[in-house]
Parts: structure tokens; C-alpha cells; sequence
């Protein structure tokens, strides 16, 4: 009996074409209604500066509009949905570029004859995304999140969640003035291994409060379970390799909590945790670990190994008297495992500004 050749692979390819042009679809249709959203918010802003009393005179017209269109095309079009068209328009009304792969790409104006044309920006995220970022007050933060989502293509909830977790003032947190500027530019860019640390680290996800008594084997088991969530949290381009890494001199057995690659910045990241206050001998113990993966690990055309010991508490003299000058492989984090507040975390700006 003569075996049938396989049509896997064909059935493969015309699966991976369909869903690829779903997607496009699926794109080209959220860009469109985004486009046909802000230009309905324009229309309605030029209306209200011919009234006389803007104010009552633009909220007369909204709730006309959404009588009319409500009547006619059904239900999203709401007072309230279509005030957050106007609110749209007013803080993106400027022409501004979302990303590097959008300064290459040629303005161009949207008119109600050519309604698939881009507005004075380029706008790649769908309309749920902008409602919450027009939420943000603070140009620079809006500017950052918005770049950081279409690179990551995160959801609506990851985007969220990284609000929320107050990302861009973190960040902001472990760089100096010029590169906190580049970060409503061109979002988190990996050059050194610097760029790839957080201070803190915001470990909600775990759901082990503040100050609920845990073991160092406790945390690094939650980690691992919410393995995606954490990893959301390291950044761009981390990858696992492995948990407890066991490594050997002669008779001594030392073992690494976390090992993760990244492929960006191409080198290997080692993470060893800490439930209490970071002391020298936890930075030493990581200088051995970084040590030994460069010298037995690494490969020739590998960055150096970066180490990460991620502490409850640390004193910025302890680490910095230990740590050689010029380092740029060993560095102490703090974790929090709630949300902190917007106003915790200015504190810590101010606190960061002054020891600089």
C-alpha cells in the first residue's frame, strides 16, 4: 500500500496566510475607526469656537450628535463616547512621532473624502488604547507608553498594568536627565546593560502582601508560576534558561536563583533574591556568580554577564562601596510586591537626585 504524500506543511502556510491577513484586517480596520474618531473630535471642536458661549454651546452639540448618530448607526455613540472624541482630539491634535518605524513613513492628513488617511500623526493602536492614554496628563509619560505598547504589542490590561506599576517613573528612577528624556523619544532602547534595570521592581502579580512573612524559596516559586507576568516585568528580550543553576568548584556547590538570557543586549542575566536588606557579602557572592558565567559560560561573541540582586531593602552606600567604580554588570534592586503610589515613588526621584 502506497503512502499518501503529507499536506501538512501546505495546510500550515495557508493557516499562517489567513491569520496574517486577518490581522491586517483587523488593523486596518482599528487604525480607520481611531482616524474616523479623532476627525469627528476636530469637526466638533471647530464647531464649539463658532459659538458664542463655547462651553454650553459644545455640550448642546454633543448631545444632539449622539441623539442623531444613535438614531441612525445604533449604540457607541453615547455623550460620554463621543466627548471622549473630542477629549481625543485635543491632546492629540499635535503632530507627533509614535516610534522609529513611524519617522520613516510620510505625514499626511485625514479629510472626510479620504477617511482611510492618517491623520497629522500616525496612529497604530486601537481606540481602547487611547482612552487610556488620554488619561495620562504628562505629554512625556503619554508619549512613552504609547511608543512602549506598539513595540510590545501589549494588550489593553498589559498596558494597564504597567501604568499602574508607574513604569516610566522607575525608569526615570535608574537614569540620568539625558536618558530619561530619550524615553518619551524613542521608549526603553537596550545600549548597555544599565538600560536593562529596574529600581524598583514591581512584583504585585505574586499576590504576596507587603508585609505577609515569606521565604526567599517562596518568592522565587511564585516568580516561576507567574513566569509570563514576570518576565513582562524584566523587559524587552528576556528569555528563561533556568532556576537554582547549580555551579561547582572542586567540592564547593554554589546555586544561581534565576538565570534568564536576553537577546537584545546578548548576554546572560543572573538574579539572586533577597527577602531582607542586601548585604556585601550577597554583592560578592553575585561578583562569583557573574564571574564564573563569563569565564566558563559565556561565548565569544556573548556581552558579559549581568548580575541582579534583587532585595526587600538595601542601602545605597553598602552597594556602592562594594561594587567596584565603573561597574556595569553587578547591580542591587528593590522589590515591592504592591503597587506603589505615584507619590511614593517621587520620593524616591527626589531621594535618587539628591545622592547624585
Amino acid at each position: 500500500m502506497t503512502n499518501k504524500p503529507s499536506n501538512t506543511k501546505l495546510y500550515t502556510q495557508i493557516v499562517d496566510l489567513l491569520q496574517s491577513a486577518r490581522s491586517k484586517v483587523v488593523r486596518s480596520i482599528n487604525q480607520t475607526m481611531v482616524l474616523t474618531y479623532f476627525e469627528i473630535g476636530r469637526m466638533i471642536i471647530e464647531e464649539e469656537q463658532g459659538g458664542k458661549d463655547r462651553a454650553i454651546y459644545g455640550k448642546k452639540v454633543i448631545k444632539k450628535l449622539s441623539k442623531v448618530l444613535t438614531k441612525k448607526f445604533g449604540k457607541g455613540f453615547s455623550e460620554r463616547n463621543i466627548e471622549q472624541m473630542r477629549q481625543f482630539y485635543l491632546v492629540y491634535s499635535k503632530p507627533q512621532t509614535l516610534s522609529a518605524e513611524s519617522e520613516n513613513q510620510k505625514p499626511q492628513t485625514l479629510s472626510t473624502k479620504t477617511i482611510s488617511e492618517t491623520s497629522p500623526r500616525n496612529f497604530n493602536l486601537s481606540w481602547s488604547h487611547y482612552l487610556k492614554l488620554i488619561r495620562i496628563d504628562d505629554e512625556n509619560e503619554r508619549k512613552f507608553y504609547e511608543i512602549e505598547t506598539y513595540k510590545n504589542n501589549w494588550s489593553v490590561r498589559e498596558l494597564q498594568r504597567q501604568f499602574d506599576s508607574a513604569l516610566y517613573t522607575r525608569l526615570i528612577l535608574s537614569r540620568d536627565k539625558n536618558k530619561a528624556k530619550e524615553l518619551s523619544k524613542k521608549g526603553l532602547i537596550f545600549e548597555k546593560p544599565k538600560d536593562a534595570i529596574k529600581d524598583p521592581y514591581i512584583l504585585e502579580f505574586i499576590g504576596l502582601p507587603e508585609h505577609t512573612e515569606y521565604s526567599e524559596s517562596d518568592l522565587e516559586q511564585e516568580l516561576i508560576d507567574k513566569l509570563e507576568h514576570f518576565l513582562l516585568e524584566l523587559g524587552n528580550g528576556f528569555t528563561f534558561v533556568a532556576r537554582q543553576k547549580r555551579i561547582s568548584f572542586n567540592d564547593k556547590h554554589f546555586r544561581i536563583d534565576l538565570v534568564f538570557y536576553n537577546r537584545i543586549l546578548k548576554c546572560f542575566v543572573l538574579i539572586d533574591l533577597k527577602i531582607g536588606e542586601i548585604k556585601h557579602q550577597d554583592l560578592g557572592q553575585m561578583q562569583m556568580y557573574v564571574n564564573y558565567y563569563d569565564r566558563e559560560v559565556r561565548l565569544e561573541d556573548e556581552n558579559k554577564t549581568i548580575g541582579i540582586v534583587l532585595c526587600k531593602d538595601k542601602n545605597e552606600s553598602v552597594v556602592e562601596y562594594t561594587l567596584p567604580e565603573n561597574n556595569e554588570q553587578i547591580f542591587a534592586s528593590k522589590y515591592q510586591t504592591v503597587l506603589p503610589s505615584k507619590e511614593e515613588l517621587k520620593l524616591l526621584i527626589n531621594e535618587k537626585k539628591s545622592q547624585r
